[in-house]
């Protein structure tokens, strides 16, 4: 029987192919579709086209990143705590938030996530991520994280039904990434929903860039200077996990800050900042405070630091939007 935190859970979803409401069977109250959902991960996605199909079967083949031996929830806490990111968004998501990570992968940011009243469903196109995700929410006793294989081409998603959107390092991997952050921005709330959106910036990804043509150069027998790689020798899976994605990913897109601002501000997104941040010498307390300004030319040379800061271990950075009505 389903309980009430189930229930609450199961309202943030929607049907894929018509947006209705799903019973407790999972059947669209609209069109009458029919889903499932096995081993805590609910089926809502629609077939997609072949470029989506070819990352879905790509992270299909090396689901990333993996747990340890042994994992806690104590432990997962501990290194995600490692990173100042994660501990500046778990600090600005308020306690009782409805959160929902697209493209969580293995769904360690969502079970982060997941503490005092909030509610979290973490979204992905691939089975096999998600079943190492469910699997450890089992473990942790985790019960207010719903884990869903889905598609931003038709999200099984509630539009408008979240407080905070959550996507790092995804968009970049899908075919269209601007019609991609439009139906992103539909499933906040519209009046004041946080958007958290994480991208290959064009400029701090060109040293990575540059090791990835000297190692297909070599038929990947050689890639210099790449420290995550050097700090994964002992690591066989983890080292090869960083391989595939970072330099044989089927599917890449490279963005500036000026170029997602301008997605933002046709979709109805106010800016609020970047993280790492555009001001020079801004250290940010709050995620969600806009920064002092917003000068071009000051971004434009953070961008080039990044190069230094970012570049090591590819390049993602983070634009942080509030949507409006």
């Amino acid at each position: 029987m389903e309980d009430a935190t189930g229930a609450d859970l199961r309202a943030l979803l929607a049907c894929p192919a018509c947006g209705g409401v799903l019973a407790a069977d999972w059947t669209c109250r609209g069109c009458g579709a029919r889903y499932g959902a096995a081993d805590g991960v609910v089926d809502l996605r629609l077939p997609g086209d072949a470029r989506t199909e070819a990352v879905r079967a790509f992270y299909g083949h090396a689901p990333f990143p993996g747990y340890p031996p042994r994992d806690s929830l104590d432990g997962l806490r501990a290194r995600a705590e490692r990173s100042p990111f994660a501990r500046l968004l778990d600090r600005a998501i308020p306690g009782d938030a409805r959160i929902v990570e697209v493209g969580c992968g293995t769904g360690q940011m969502s079970l982060y996530l997941a503490r005092a009243d909030r509610l979290v469903i973490g979204a992905d196109l691939t089975r096999a991520s998600l079943d190492l995700g469910a699997a450890a929410a089992r473990r942790f006793g985790s019960r207010d994280v719903q884990f869903v294989e889905t598609d931003l081409n038709a999200p099984g998603l509630a539009e408008g039904a979240f407080d905070v959107v959550v996507s790092l390092g995804v968009l970049h991997h899908t075919p269209d990434p601007k019609a991609a952050f439009a139906r992103l921005v539909r499933l906040a709330r519209p009046d004041g929903g946080m958007i958290v959106l994480g991208l290959y910036n064009a400029v701090a990804r060109l040293p990575l860039r540059l090791r990835r043509a000297v190692a297909r150069l070599t038929g990947f027998r050689w890639i210099p200077f790449d420290p995550v790689l050097r700090s994964r020798q002992s690591e066989p899976e983890r080292h090869a996990a960083w391989l595939r994605d970072q330099y044989r990913h089927p599917e890449e897109h490279r963005h500036t800050h000026g170029e997602v601002l301008k997605w933002f501000a046709e979709t109805g997104v106010d800016y609020v900042r970047a993280y790492p941040s555009t001001v020079i010498g801004d250290e940010p307390d709050d995620l969600f405070e806009p920064a002092a300004d917003n000068w071009g030319f000051e971004a434009w040379l953070s961008q080039m630091g990044w190069m230094k800061t970012l570049g090591p271990e590819g390049g993602l950075f983070v634009m942080i939007g509030r949507r409006t009505p």
